[in-house]
């Protein structure tokens, strides 16, 4: 059942829970999510960053759209960080039913600019819209970006911004990066400042950079008031540790060993790891793919 995320995390608020969303660069990362949602009937939001949007192309959306058609599951389709105006459009064109825009780098007035003419073209298609401010952290491992540090978002500005844009969902930077945590780098979550944005905002509140959070952290972000909990490289991570299917090994300077009955023909590769394993998701940055074949050894 194909909704879009305002009408989805209206319910939630409602009811005081979060619906999961997760990032889709693959046909097989939607499978199992899909399997496993409709295993436990629950809502969920399938979204994708800029970089996948133009990796996969309209396809995998295409899934995304029949996935949801064949559920009676809650079904949100949703462009992650949208980085410019015409990325937004196309997000639209393609079928997506809610975009977020992401301008929080950008000076407050230019910012409310930009977020209030995708607020004003996606309201056209009923599509819904969510932006930021404040900023959310960085790993340095995470193609949704982020800051080296988070500049927290202030509770009065949260509700000006509101205001002065019109967005449907609010995503607040209380401490969260996005990509998976070094082990000297520990994220705490600001649930004080999220409890004044709360009390100030009516619309659902969004929390990026899910992925590494302990799940109490988690809970108590919900009771006080996330309705969107977005998660992205920690599921990546998970599918290449278990991708032991593949009829190849890779080795660190990506080298192939590619066996054909007795014979083995051994190439090296001076292209981008996705061209090597490009049906399970897509890594862009060379961090994140370190971040991820480290995964794979624990």
């Amino acid at each position: 059942m194909l909704m879009n995320m305002k009408d989805l995390l209206t319910v939630a608020q409602k009811n005081h829970f979060a619906v999961p969303a997760f990032n889709i660069g693959s046909d097989q990362l939607l499978k199992a999510v899909m399997k496993t949602v409709k295993e436990l009937k629950s809502p969920v939001i399938l979204e994708m960053s800029p970089d996948e949007f133009n990796f996969v192309g309209y396809a995998q959306i295409q899934a995304m759209l029949y996935e949801a058609a064949h559920t009676d599951v809650p079904v949100c389709i949703h462009l992650d960080h949208g980085d410019s105006y015409e990325t937004v459009v196309r997000a639209i064109q393609a079928g997506m039913t809610s975009v977020m825009i992401d301008a929080s780098k950008l000076p407050y007035e230019e910012n409310v600019a930009i977020t209030k003419k995708v607020v004003e073209t996606a309201h056209i298609a009923n599509v819904s819209v969510e932006s930021e401010l404040g900023t959310i952290g960085t790993t340095g491992n995470s193609i949704e970006g982020g800051t080296e540090g988070v500049i927290y978002t202030v509770p009065e500005e949260a509700k000006q911004f509101i205001e002065d844009t019109g967005i449907d969902t609010f995503a607040c930077a209380i401490g969260t990066a996005h990509g998976i945590y070094p082990k000297d780098m520990k994220p705490k979550l600001r649930i004080d400042i999220l409890k004044d944005i709360t009390d100030q905002v009516s619309v659902p509140l969004v929390l990026h950079g899910g992925s590494s959070n302990k799940d109490e952290e988690i809970a108590e972000a919900v009771k006080n008031g996330i309705c969107k909990i977005n998660i992205s490289i920690l599921i990546k991570c998970y599918v290449l540790k278990k991708s032991v299917t593949f009829d190849c090994i890779v080795d660190i300077r990506l080298r192939i060993l590619i066996k054909v009955d007795n014979l083995s023909i051994a190439s090296t590769f001076k292209v981008e790891y996705t061209v090597i394993i490009p049906a399970v998701f897509i890594i862009t940055d060379q961090e994140t793919l370190r971040i991820c074949r480290k995964c794979c050894l624990t």
